[in-house]
């Protein structure tokens, strides 16, 4: 499968600077506040953009992607908090798939994390993504990825039992702010999608201590693997 324009998109700008710093013929709008980049990067046609922090922000910036810039893929790359205890800082993690962890309805009889009257909750990446995404990954890290469940909700998770219940209840391997939300945008308008995540803190409740001093590392490991992806398609 070829895409001819793709989305590569990060919630800070500690997520996204490498990948402007890389790009050229660059040409800027600003819609809805958010700054959107459109030039080449290692060939390819792309727009970059950073969509702020949270659900609504990933949700409002996905959709403007594909209804104004008409992008035919997203990947989102950026930092996470380890759910999995076998994680390290550094570690990277490729979505198989994602969820919100703080969709719950459960008083109603939903299960935490399903979406009320909705066909879908959970939003399988792009599989040919998944897999250079991976072969990537372990080209350039080996032994330190991980393929699994992306949870997100808009809450900072530092404390150990949360870290344990997202791990054991709901399957996920790490957690964040904004790749569910993608993800569902991207399932909703039949466009294919990856999270990318490189992990800023490690699942033992220190992530409030972590986050800060690992998060320009880890932005760095997952922007490797951006380009190494891109420079395959």
């Amino acid at each position: 499968m070829t895409w001819n324009k793709l989305a590569l998109i990060g919630a800070m700008n500690e997520e996204i600077e490498l990948l402007v710093a890389h790009m050229s013929n660059v040409r800027e709008t600003v819609k809805a506040g958010i700054t959107f980049r459109e030039g080449t990067y290692f060939g390819k046609e792309v727009v970059v953009c950073r969509t702020g922090v949270g659900k609504v922000n990933a949700a409002v910036t996905t959709q403007i992607l594909i209804d104004k810039f008409g992008v035919e893929a997203v990947i989102f790359t950026g930092v996470a908090g380890a759910l999995d205890p076998e994680l390290n800082i550094g570690d990277l993690v490729v979505s198989s798939e994602c969820m919100q962890h703080d969709m719950d309805v459960t008083p109603l009889g939903f299960a935490r994390g399903i979406i009320p009257y909705e066909a879908k909750s959970i939003f399988e990446a792009d599989s040919k993504l998944v897999e250079l995404a991976v072969a990537s990954g372990e080209k350039l890290f080996a032994g330190k990825v991980k393929k699994g469940r992306v949870l997100s909700g808009d809450q900072f998770i530092a404390s150990r039992e949360v870290v344990a219940s997202l791990n054991t209840e709901l399957g996920g391997v790490c957690v964040e702010m904004e790749g569910a939300s993608v993800a569902q945008v991207c399932s909703m308008n039949a466009i294919p999608y990856v999270v990318l995540r490189s992990m800023s803190d490690k699942a033992d409740g220190s992530a409030h201590v972590n986050f800060g001093e690992f998060t320009v590392q880890a932005s760095e490991n997952s922007y490797k693997m951006v380009e190494d992806i891109v420079k395959q398609l």
